[in-house]
């Protein structure tokens, strides 16, 4: 899918991105805005999964980025995709808790204690299949009351106090402040790897994707609390 033209030669550039890249991908959208005068980023928000669904359905888009590569799999395989992949940021799932940590969670294993309702997303977002398998190792006993949509949804639940504890990212966390405290999972396993692709190949696509890897790039998601993947700079 190009990059669409409008009236007096705009062009929209539309990335599709996984909830928790909300404050970066924004960022980077203005920044890539006042490189590019005459361009417009769109950033379309949401459950990595679903939006390379939606991208292998047809969907208007010029960027995925995905939480993990099993949600980017789904654009790859459905023929989406016209980039190979590059992975470009490593985030850490941990455990947040209204502000005082009322029900005392100290740990995953908490979760499993009675009385602590908490909240997880669903196994098919990136933020779910990762809680799903860290849970499996430590507290294979817990069981959410409820399964949101995506990360951004988990933490509402958290912050609105309607749970005890919510399963997120660690960048979410830091996002939130002092709306929320965390506490570690204790987990050293607990971490996924975020990939890049354009859908279409138009070279305002590919433009987005080295901002996103530059040191410019690199340095916005470093802010937000993410780090460079272990295998970004190797050429994989």
């Amino acid at each position: 899918m190009a990059a669409c033209g409008g009236d007096d030669d705009e062009q929209t550039l539309t990335v599709l991105a996984a909830a928790s890249l909300t404050g970066t991908f924004t960022e980077l959208a203005t920044t890539f805005e006042d490189e590019h005068p005459g361009v417009d980023v769109v950033v379309v928000l949401g459950s990595s999964t679903t939006l390379a669904e939606q991208a292998v359905d047809g969907a208007p888009g010029d960027v995925l980025a995905t939480a993990d590569a099993r949600a980017m799999e789904v654009a790859v395989d459905g023929g989406a995709a016209s980039l190979e992949p590059e992975a470009f940021a490593l985030n850490e799932l941990v455990i947040v808790t209204p502000p005082g940590n009322p029900a005392d969670v100290t740990g995953l294993g908490s979760l499993a204690s009675p009385g602590v309702d908490w909240a997880r997303c669903v196994t098919s977002a990136p933020c779910g299949a990762l809680a799903e398998t860290v849970l499996d190792v430590r507290a294979s006993q817990a069981e959410p009351v409820t399964e949101e949509v995506d990360v951004k949804a988990v933490l509402a639940r958290v912050v609105a106090g309607e749970v005890d504890a919510g399963l997120v990212y660690r960048t979410d966390a830091l996002a939130a402040g002092d709306d929320v405290e965390t506490v570690e999972t204790g987990q050293g396993a607990a971490s996924t790897i975020y990939e890049i692709t354009t859908l279409g190949g138009s070279a305002l696509a590919s433009d987005f994707v080295e901002l996103v890897r530059s040191p410019e790039g690199q340095a916005v998601l470093r802010d937000a609390g993410f780090d460079a993947p272990r295998i970004f700079g190797d050429g994989q």
